[in-house]
């Protein structure tokens, strides 16, 4: 009698095992017709408010899901295979079904609309930071590295300002200035002074100054050399500045680790804000309140209460594990902090104790900033894009940045101008330029 050597028994034994595993897998597609029946009398016997193209799309999903874990089962159920080998593959399994899952959410449910709509080109360095006036006419501030900061016609992008009294970086020279100034905005808006005209010695007409570029654009508009108050206290950069509630004081934030509360015509020192342990980042003031919260690379951010004169009190955050980029008052009771460790972080001012969202990205978050009507946070990131969030944590909208649209470096800030109809938010970064974009986010999007 033939004796069979062990490789021969080895492969016969591994060919049935393979034809087993075929018919099992033939088996359990045989049942797809009734899978499907299934499924849909599953979806008219069930009252959801999911459009039925979605529950169907869900359910085959989580059908291809049961069939791979069917498989799954099916092969580890032998002996030789270790329990951490089906371990590692059901995990394997899940991640890549899951991941199905979420992609197509997101493409069943984008549908928000942002458009690029103007670009602000004029500006020699990045631009750190950037700001609509808060009242008319509006126009568009930008503060950059290039030691100047301008103003710009919303409408038209052109330049319509050009502040050069800095001896730094808008403000590496550790001053905070406060200049007047005059605007011709276009038509059908006329000149209009939006504090108060300044004296023929502060503005200068010409295009001829060392600093201005290459004969076109910027150097068409007027430049502002003299502040017309300068805020001395500061030992470091001013990174930040902000008015307080009904303009008559001004807080600013230096990498000195400290803030300054300003009276405005005196330029005294009202307080000086100390505690952070390392340098500050960015402050932000309440809408309607006498509260400010600064930032800074210490991992906290705290919010110091003037509300009461005879009382200045401070509470102090640690939801972070590195830079505070900054943190910003929404029109309520909320505070939304943005940090270097990729998390952005929604905070009842009832109940500071934990966050009541968090948004987990893949990109540093630099200056973020929420629109008052329809509460969504802007973010802008390290990687060069701006995504869109609601203060749910939900996922709205990334930016465009395809055609050669969108910014090349850094996105340092992001600001909202709701009111007006063309551009509603602006970005800027250290690609020298600043963008105005129209967001047309539905609200049943922004429900979901």
């Amino acid at each position: 009698m033939p004796v069979e050597s062990g490789s021969s028994a080895a492969s016969r034994q591994a060919k049935q095992k393979r034809k087993s595993h075929s018919l099992s897998i033939r088996r359990t597609n045989s049942t797809e017709q009734e899978r499907a029946g299934l499924q849909r009398e599953i979806l008219e016997g069930q009252d959801s408010k999911l459009p039925l193209p979605l529950r169907t799309n869900l359910l085959d999903l989580f059908g291809q899901i049961e069939r791979e874990f069917e498989n799954l089962y099916i092969e580890n159920i032998e002996p030789s295979h270790s329990t951490s080998q089906l371990s590692q593959k059901l995990k394997t399994t899940y991640k890549a079904s899951t991941s199905k899952i979420v992609s197509s959410f997101k493409a069943t449910t984008s549908r928000a609309v942002c458009q690029l709509v103007k670009e602000y080109v004029g500006h020699r360095d990045g631009i750190w930071d950037l700001s609509v006036t808060r009242t008319l006419p509006v126009v568009l501030g930008t503060a950059s590295a290039d030691h100047s900061a301008m103003l710009w016609s919303i409408e038209t992008g052109k330049c319509l300002l050009k502040y050069v009294g800095h001896a730094g970086s808008a403000s590496g020279d550790q001053t905070a200035h406060i200049w007047r100034f005059m605007v011709q905005l276009p038509a059908p808006q006329s000149v209009a002074d939006i504090t108060q005209t300044p004296c023929d010695d502060d503005v200068d007409f010409s295009d001829k100054d060392e600093a201005d570029g290459d004969g076109d654009g910027p150097n068409e508009c007027p430049s502002v050399r003299t502040a017309a108050t300068t805020l001395r206290s500061h030992q470091g950069v001013v990174i930040a500045a902000d008015w307080l509630v009904g303009g008559k004081q001004a807080v600013t934030a230096s990498w000195d680790r400290t803030a300054n509360l300003y009276d405005v015509e005196t330029s005294e020192l009202v307080h000086s804000l100390t505690g952070h342990d390392q340098e500050l980042t960015h402050c932000c003031t309440h809408p309607t309140q006498r509260l400010v919260v600064t930032s800074s690379r210490d991992t906290t951010f705290r919010l110091w209460d003037f509300r009461d004169p005879s009382i200045h009190s401070v509470n102090v955050f640690q939801g972070h594990t590195d830079t505070v980029t900054s943190a910003v008052f929404t029109v309520g009771d909320n505070v939304v902090s943005g940090s270097d460790d990729r998390t952005v972080k929604v905070w009842d001012l009832k109940n500071m104790r934990s966050p009541i969202a968090t948004i987990r990205t893949d990109s540093a978050v630099n200056r973020i900033s929420v629109s008052v009507n329809q509460r969504i946070i802007a973010l802008p990131h390290d990687n060069r894009q701006v995504r869109l969030f609601d203060m749910s944590g939900v996922r709205l909208a990334r930016l465009p940045r395809s055609n050669r649209q969108g910014h090349r470096r850094m996105v340092c800030c992001s600001t909202w101008c709701e009111d007006n109809p063309s551009c509603n938010l602006f970005s800027c970064g250290f690609d020298r330029q600043a963008i105005g974009w129209n967001i047309n986010i539905p609200a049943l999007l922004q429900e979901k």
